[in-house]
Protein backbone atom coordinates (compact mmCIF):
# COMPACT_ATOMS: atom_id res chain seq x y z
CA UNK A 1 0.00 0.00 0.00
CA UNK A 2 1.14 3.43 -1.00
CA UNK A 3 1.64 6.65 1.69
CA UNK A 4 -1.06 8.45 -0.23
CA UNK A 5 -3.82 6.08 -1.82
CA UNK A 6 -7.33 7.60 -1.98
CA UNK A 7 -6.07 10.81 -1.62
CA UNK A 8 -6.21 14.07 -3.66
CA UNK A 9 -3.67 16.74 -4.39
CA UNK A 10 -4.34 20.28 -5.66
CA UNK A 11 -1.09 21.77 -6.96
CA UNK A 12 -0.44 25.26 -8.39
CA UNK A 13 2.27 26.12 -10.81
CA UNK A 14 2.08 22.45 -11.97
CA UNK A 15 3.22 22.84 -15.50
CA UNK A 16 7.30 22.37 -15.06
CA UNK A 17 9.91 22.22 -12.40
CA UNK A 18 8.80 21.88 -8.58
CA UNK A 19 5.45 21.77 -9.56
CA UNK A 20 5.56 18.76 -11.60
CA UNK A 21 7.82 17.31 -9.75
CA UNK A 22 6.02 17.18 -6.91
CA UNK A 23 2.55 15.92 -8.89
CA UNK A 24 4.87 12.99 -10.13
CA UNK A 25 5.87 12.13 -6.63
CA UNK A 26 2.68 12.53 -4.77
CA UNK A 27 0.93 10.49 -7.62
CA UNK A 28 3.99 7.85 -7.18
CA UNK A 29 2.45 7.64 -3.46
CA UNK A 30 -1.00 6.72 -4.90
CA UNK A 31 -2.72 10.27 -4.76
CA UNK A 32 -4.90 11.79 -7.46
CA UNK A 33 -3.90 15.48 -8.63
CA UNK A 34 -5.84 18.29 -9.33
CA UNK A 35 -3.47 21.01 -10.95
CA UNK A 36 -3.43 24.37 -12.52
CA UNK A 37 -1.08 26.70 -14.08
CA UNK A 38 -1.27 29.87 -16.15
CA UNK A 39 0.40 28.75 -19.29
CA UNK A 40 0.71 32.27 -20.43
CA UNK A 41 3.67 34.75 -19.94
CA UNK A 42 4.02 37.41 -16.94
CA UNK A 43 5.45 40.93 -18.61
CA UNK A 44 7.63 42.10 -15.92
CA UNK A 45 8.61 38.80 -15.36
CA UNK A 46 12.30 38.28 -17.20
CA UNK A 47 11.84 34.78 -17.90
CA UNK A 48 8.88 32.63 -20.19
CA UNK A 49 5.89 30.81 -18.28
CA UNK A 50 4.94 27.30 -18.90
CA UNK A 51 3.00 26.24 -21.65
CA UNK A 52 -0.60 24.61 -22.38
CA UNK A 53 2.18 21.73 -23.85
CA UNK A 54 4.03 21.60 -20.92
CA UNK A 55 0.92 20.88 -18.91
CA UNK A 56 -0.27 18.23 -21.25
CA UNK A 57 2.94 16.81 -20.60
CA UNK A 58 2.53 16.73 -16.82
CA UNK A 59 -0.57 14.70 -16.84
CA UNK A 60 1.06 11.84 -19.25
CA UNK A 61 3.97 11.61 -16.44
CA UNK A 62 0.99 11.98 -13.59
CA UNK A 63 -0.83 9.29 -15.71
CA UNK A 64 2.59 7.31 -16.42
CA UNK A 65 2.44 6.86 -12.01
CA UNK A 66 -1.03 5.21 -12.45
CA UNK A 67 -2.50 7.94 -11.31
CA UNK A 68 -5.15 10.27 -12.68
CA UNK A 69 -5.14 14.05 -12.88
CA UNK A 70 -7.58 16.55 -13.73
CA UNK A 71 -5.92 19.94 -14.96
CA UNK A 72 -6.68 23.45 -16.08
CA UNK A 73 -5.29 26.58 -16.99
CA UNK A 74 -6.06 29.27 -14.33
CA UNK A 75 -3.88 32.10 -12.79
CA UNK A 76 -3.65 32.12 -9.21
CA UNK A 77 -4.11 36.39 -9.20
CA UNK A 78 -7.42 35.21 -10.28
CA UNK A 79 -9.58 33.66 -7.54
CA UNK A 80 -12.79 33.14 -9.09
CA UNK A 81 -10.85 30.71 -12.10
CA UNK A 82 -8.66 28.89 -9.42
CA UNK A 83 -11.80 28.39 -7.33
CA UNK A 84 -13.97 27.01 -10.26
CA UNK A 85 -10.76 24.73 -11.28
CA UNK A 86 -10.21 23.20 -7.45
CA UNK A 87 -14.12 22.96 -7.27
CA UNK A 88 -14.73 21.01 -10.86
CA UNK A 89 -11.43 18.95 -9.78
CA UNK A 90 -12.87 17.93 -6.21
CA UNK A 91 -16.09 17.55 -7.80
CA UNK A 92 -14.38 14.94 -9.91
CA UNK A 93 -12.75 12.89 -7.38
CA UNK A 94 -14.78 13.24 -4.44
CA UNK A 95 -12.33 14.86 -1.69
CA UNK A 96 -9.98 16.86 -1.05
CA UNK A 97 -6.95 15.84 0.85
CA UNK A 98 -3.74 17.56 0.14
CA UNK A 99 -2.77 21.72 -1.10
CA UNK A 100 0.58 22.41 -2.61
CA UNK A 101 0.32 26.28 -3.15
CA UNK A 102 3.81 26.12 -5.39
CA UNK A 103 3.01 29.05 -7.97
CA UNK A 104 5.40 31.56 -8.25
CA UNK A 105 7.61 34.03 -9.75
CA UNK A 106 10.92 35.93 -9.33
CA UNK A 107 11.24 39.14 -11.37
CA UNK A 108 15.56 39.90 -11.04
CA UNK A 109 17.00 42.03 -12.93
CA UNK A 110 20.29 43.63 -13.22
CA UNK A 111 20.00 47.11 -14.56
CA UNK A 112 18.67 50.56 -14.20
CA UNK A 113 15.11 50.43 -14.32
CA UNK A 114 12.07 52.74 -14.55
CA UNK A 115 9.85 53.37 -11.23
CA UNK A 116 7.14 52.05 -13.27
CA UNK A 117 9.61 48.51 -14.42
CA UNK A 118 9.77 48.64 -10.65
CA UNK A 119 6.48 48.95 -9.57
CA UNK A 120 5.36 46.23 -12.02
CA UNK A 121 7.46 43.83 -10.74
CA UNK A 122 6.74 44.53 -7.26
CA UNK A 123 2.75 44.09 -7.68
CA UNK A 124 3.16 41.25 -9.97
CA UNK A 125 5.59 39.27 -7.99
CA UNK A 126 3.60 40.22 -4.44
CA UNK A 127 -0.16 39.09 -6.44
CA UNK A 128 1.53 35.46 -7.89
CA UNK A 129 3.59 34.50 -4.84
CA UNK A 130 1.54 35.76 -1.55
CA UNK A 131 -2.40 36.47 -3.23
CA UNK A 132 -2.22 33.67 -5.23
CA UNK A 133 -0.99 31.64 -2.17
CA UNK A 134 -3.82 33.11 0.09
CA UNK A 135 -6.46 32.42 -2.81
CA UNK A 136 -5.57 28.70 -2.66
CA UNK A 137 -5.88 28.44 0.64
CA UNK A 138 -8.91 30.19 0.69
CA UNK A 139 -10.31 27.96 -2.02
CA UNK A 140 -8.97 24.95 -0.68
CA UNK A 141 -10.20 25.17 3.20
CA UNK A 142 -13.86 24.79 2.72
CA UNK A 143 -13.70 21.51 1.00
CA UNK A 144 -10.65 20.55 3.60
CA UNK A 145 -13.20 20.97 6.41
CA UNK A 146 -15.86 19.22 5.24
CA UNK A 147 -14.17 16.13 4.47
CA UNK A 148 -13.66 15.83 8.21
CA UNK A 149 -10.88 13.90 7.14
CA UNK A 150 -7.92 16.35 7.98
CA UNK A 151 -5.67 17.24 5.68
CA UNK A 152 -2.14 18.92 4.78
CA UNK A 153 -1.45 22.02 3.53
CA UNK A 154 2.38 23.43 2.75
CA UNK A 155 3.13 26.61 1.17
CA UNK A 156 6.23 27.10 -1.02
CA UNK A 157 8.79 29.76 0.56
CA UNK A 158 11.99 29.90 0.15
CA UNK A 159 15.24 30.73 1.68
CA UNK A 160 14.74 34.55 0.99
CA UNK A 161 11.53 33.77 3.52
CA UNK A 162 13.57 33.07 6.28
CA UNK A 163 16.63 35.51 5.16
CA UNK A 164 17.00 39.12 4.08
CA UNK A 165 18.37 38.96 0.83
CA UNK A 166 17.40 39.81 -2.86
CA UNK A 167 18.53 43.49 -3.65
CA UNK A 168 17.09 46.70 -3.62
CA UNK A 169 14.87 46.44 -6.38
CA UNK A 170 11.02 45.94 -6.61
CA UNK A 171 11.26 42.56 -7.87
CA UNK A 172 13.99 41.39 -5.28
CA UNK A 173 12.26 42.80 -2.64
CA UNK A 174 8.60 42.07 -3.61
CA UNK A 175 10.18 38.17 -3.83
CA UNK A 176 11.11 38.70 0.13
CA UNK A 177 8.56 40.35 1.11
CA UNK A 178 6.14 37.67 -0.35
CA UNK A 179 8.11 34.68 1.06
CA UNK A 180 8.05 36.44 4.53
CA UNK A 181 4.57 36.75 3.81
CA UNK A 182 3.68 33.22 3.30
CA UNK A 183 5.15 32.35 6.41
CA UNK A 184 2.90 34.57 8.90
CA UNK A 185 -0.11 33.11 6.54
CA UNK A 186 1.09 29.56 7.28
CA UNK A 187 1.76 30.35 10.71
CA UNK A 188 -2.08 32.24 11.44
CA UNK A 189 -4.11 29.21 9.07
CA UNK A 190 -2.20 26.30 11.41
CA UNK A 191 -3.54 28.09 14.57
CA UNK A 192 -6.49 28.55 12.90
CA UNK A 193 -7.24 24.91 11.15
CA UNK A 194 -5.33 22.82 14.08
CA UNK A 195 -9.03 21.99 15.50
CA UNK A 196 -9.65 20.09 12.43
CA UNK A 197 -6.36 18.37 11.77
CA UNK A 198 -5.58 20.31 8.70
CA UNK A 199 -1.46 20.83 8.62
CA UNK A 200 0.04 23.77 7.57
CA UNK A 201 3.57 24.37 7.11
CA UNK A 202 6.08 26.29 4.56
CA UNK A 203 8.76 24.18 2.87
CA UNK A 204 12.03 26.83 1.87
CA UNK A 205 14.27 25.89 -0.72
CA UNK A 206 17.85 27.16 -1.36
CA UNK A 207 18.60 27.80 -5.85
CA UNK A 208 16.42 24.93 -7.91
CA UNK A 209 17.46 24.22 -10.64
CA UNK A 210 14.33 25.08 -12.40
CA UNK A 211 13.42 28.08 -15.22
CA UNK A 212 13.10 30.58 -12.05
CA UNK A 213 16.99 30.34 -11.05
CA UNK A 214 18.31 29.47 -14.55
CA UNK A 215 17.54 32.14 -16.85
CA UNK A 216 19.82 35.16 -17.88
CA UNK A 217 17.51 37.88 -15.22
CA UNK A 218 19.07 35.97 -12.98
CA UNK A 219 22.25 34.93 -13.48
CA UNK A 220 23.18 38.58 -14.09
CA UNK A 221 21.83 39.34 -10.64
CA UNK A 222 23.29 36.37 -8.99
CA UNK A 223 26.45 37.67 -10.10
CA UNK A 224 26.09 40.85 -9.35
CA UNK A 225 24.73 40.99 -5.80
CA UNK A 226 26.48 42.42 -3.19
CA UNK A 227 29.25 40.13 -1.62
CA UNK A 228 29.09 37.95 -4.76
CA UNK A 229 28.80 34.24 -5.16
CA UNK A 230 30.30 32.69 -1.96
CA UNK A 231 27.57 35.01 -0.27
CA UNK A 232 24.81 32.72 -1.75
CA UNK A 233 26.53 29.61 -1.92
CA UNK A 234 25.39 26.69 0.16
CA UNK A 235 27.71 25.17 2.64
CA UNK A 236 27.13 21.70 1.41
CA UNK A 237 29.03 20.90 -1.83
CA UNK A 238 25.82 21.37 -4.35
CA UNK A 239 25.05 24.91 -6.24
CA UNK A 240 21.83 24.03 -6.52
CA UNK A 241 18.78 21.29 -5.56
CA UNK A 242 16.74 19.47 -8.35
CA UNK A 243 13.19 19.59 -7.84
CA UNK A 244 12.95 15.91 -6.75
CA UNK A 245 14.76 17.39 -3.48
CA UNK A 246 12.11 19.68 -2.64
CA UNK A 247 9.46 17.00 -3.55
CA UNK A 248 11.31 14.51 -1.10
CA UNK A 249 10.05 17.16 1.51
CA UNK A 250 6.90 17.81 0.06
CA UNK A 251 6.06 13.95 0.02
CA UNK A 252 6.85 13.95 3.75
CA UNK A 253 4.92 16.82 4.81
CA UNK A 254 2.13 15.22 3.69
CA UNK A 255 2.13 12.14 4.81
CA UNK A 256 1.03 10.74 8.18
CA UNK A 257 4.81 10.31 8.81
CA UNK A 258 4.14 14.14 9.73
CA UNK A 259 0.58 13.44 11.06
CA UNK A 260 1.82 15.94 14.07
CA UNK A 261 3.84 18.23 12.55
CA UNK A 262 2.15 21.94 12.14
CA UNK A 263 3.29 25.05 11.93
CA UNK A 264 6.69 24.76 11.01
CA UNK A 265 9.46 26.56 8.90
CA UNK A 266 11.16 23.42 6.59
CA UNK A 267 14.11 24.36 4.94
CA UNK A 268 15.50 22.18 2.13
CA UNK A 269 18.63 23.99 1.41
CA UNK A 270 21.90 22.64 1.79
CA UNK A 271 22.65 25.24 5.36
CA UNK A 272 22.06 27.92 2.99
CA UNK A 273 19.78 29.44 6.16
CA UNK A 274 21.95 28.50 8.50
CA UNK A 275 25.56 29.81 7.08
CA UNK A 276 23.58 33.59 6.99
Amino acid sequence: MKSLDGRVAFITGVARGQGRSHAIRLAAEGADIIGIDICADIASNGYPMASTDELDETVALVEAQGAKMLASVADVRDFHALDAALTAGVEHFGRLDIVCANAGIASMAFRELTIDEELAMWTDVIDVNLVGSFHTARAAVPHLIAGERGGSIVFTSSTAGLRGFGGMQGGGLGYAASKHGIVGLMRTLSNALAPYSIRVNTVHPTAVNTMMANNPAMAAFLENYPDGGPHLQNPMPVGMLEPEDISAAIAYLVSDAAKYVTGVTFPVDAGFCNKL
